[in-house]
């Protein structure tokens, strides 16, 4: 049976896949300064269409003409998460109001709405550090936590426990290290696209018709870059750029070995289904990651690469929630035996009369 708060949370999760999908396509449409303030646009509460408000917003910003079509880009995508935040607000409220409900998440919402407050606040670094890449990259991670806390909360409030069989514990431990590399890998994504460096190799498997190009590591990873220019477009020269693109491919082969390990291990403890779902979610993912370079990243394609790796995340946080219970549950009914051999043992020590 569903707990309060399980419709609100599934609303969430996908109001926050949609909030992730536009900042993607805003992002990869190069709108990431399509308004040049926050949180309106050129002083205004949406993006300016007469013909006296345009005038006015050229004269406020002379060095940022504007251009309708990526303000209303990066506008939607601020209402959307805006909206998000409002949800996430209504979750922590409705969780302080059952906390003292049996099994109702308390700390979790409280989380969200720490998470989303900083998403708001990275989302105004991002226009005002002018597409900083740290920024733009903590801010992209920072939507895929709060989706997948989402998720989580999702999962905890829907009720559902279905029986699991006994699973061996180091499986727990397989998924808990492809969910953190497959987070690793998210981030090395991130770099790419804040970087622009998703069409620095466009050949496959070969980058540049060599097997290892030349590659700068140092300035394609250096994180203290300075604050000041602007980035769009990127500031990194060639062989930087080289460097992000193969560190992602590398990634993504090393991703792929675990998921696919993990998957196998899955099947190995009767969990088909999981298994079969994680499969599935990979082959998309590596088929639009290849598609991305062999098509030389059109914006379709592109977006919905992120939304794969959206759903692949999705699908981690899924299966390490499942293996949490069934350990949890085993080592529940392990104890409650252990107490019940020791009762036993107790009556039988008793004296007689």
């Amino acid at each position: 049976m569903h707990k309060p708060g399980y419709r609100l949370a599934l609303f969430a999760t996908l109001l926050a896949l949609l909030v992730v999908m536009l900042g993607a396509y805003t992002r990869l449409s190069h709108a990431g300064l399509g308004c040049p303030d926050w949180p309106g646009c050129y002083g205004f509460i949406g993006v300016p269409m007469s013909e006296q408000s345009q005038a006015l917003a050229e004269a406020r910003f002379p060095e940022a003409p504007l251009e309708v079509a990526k303000g209303w880009a990066e506008m939607v995508h601020r209402y959307f998460a805006g909206s998000l935040g409002l949800v996430i607000l209504a979750l922590a409220v409705q969780a302080l109001r059952q906390r003292g409900t049996p099994g109702q998440p308390l700390k979790l919402p409280l989380l969200l709405l720490g998470l989303v407050t900083l998403q708001a606040a990275f989302g105004m670094w991002t226009v005002t550090l002018k597409l900083w890449p740290q920024v733009v990259t903590a801010h992209l991670l920072g939507g895929f936590a709060t989706l997948s806390l989402l998720f989580l909360l999702t999962l905890r409030l829907s009720g559902a426990a279905a029986p699991l069989p006994r699973l061996p514990v180091a499986l727990r431990g397989l998924a808990a290290l492809a969910l953190a590399l497959l987070i690793g890998q998210i981030a090395l994504g991130g770099w790419v696209s804040s970087n622009y460096a998703a069409v620095a190799c466009v050949d496959l498997p070969t980058c540049h018709g060599q097997w290892w190009p030349a590659m700068d590591f140092a300035n394609g990873f250096h994180l203290t870059q300075h604050i000041g220019p602007n980035y769009l477009g990127g500031q990194l020269d060639s062989d930087a750029r080289t460097a992000i693109h193969m560190s992602h491919r590398l990634g993504a082969l090393l991703v792929t070995g675990v998921l696919l390990l993990l998957a196998w291990r899955l099947r190995a403890a009767g969990l088909p289904r999981l298994a079969a779902l994680l499969v599935l979610a990979l082959g998309v993912q590596v088929g639009l990651g290849i598609s991305n370079v062999l098509l030389h990243l059109p914006l379709a394609v592109a977006v919905a690469h992120n939304a794969g790796g959206a759903l692949l995340l999705l699908c981690l946080v899924l299966i390490n929630q499942r293996l949490h219970l069934a350990v949890m549950a085993w080592a529940g009914a392990l104890h409650t035996q252990r107490d019940a051999q020791s009762g036993n043992s107790r009556l039988h020590v008793l004296p007689s009369e």
